[in-house]
């Protein structure tokens, strides 16, 4: 079992940043990956970026440039750093891990963009 907390989301103007933050609850070594998944009211459920634990990373064609994933292995926990926001990013962002044979998510933090 994994516990995922997700923090960092806000109001942010457009053009600014944010960087959220999601802590595992115990050693990431094990897990595949972590990310984060980004929903917002209507719209589908979009991959926003993905680390595998070897480092390689993954992003949504919408945030290329703009977005960066990292991770503390240290301290279990991913960071998401979002630049030059747009009003389109706006979204409940959810974190989440990838462990052989299962996903875990965190509860979601909001980020809202004011245009």
């Amino acid at each position: 079992q994994v516990q995922l907390v997700d923090s960092g989301g806000g109001l942010v103007q457009a053009g600014g940043s944010l960087r959220l933050s999601c802590a595992a609850s115990r050693s990431t070594d094990s897990f595949i990956g972590m990310g984060w998944y980004r929903q917002a009211p209507g719209k589908q459920r979009e991959l926003v970026a993905f680390i595998s634990t070897g480092g390689i990373t993954n992003y949504g064609d919408s945030v290329k440039g703009r977005f960066t994933i990292d991770r503390d292995n240290a301290k279990n926990t991913v960071f998401l750093l979002m630049s030059n926001l747009k009003p389109e990013d706006a979204a409940v962002y959810y974190c989440f891990a990838q462990v052989f044979g299962m996903e875990y998510r965190g509860q979601g933090t909001q980020v809202t963009v004011s245009s």
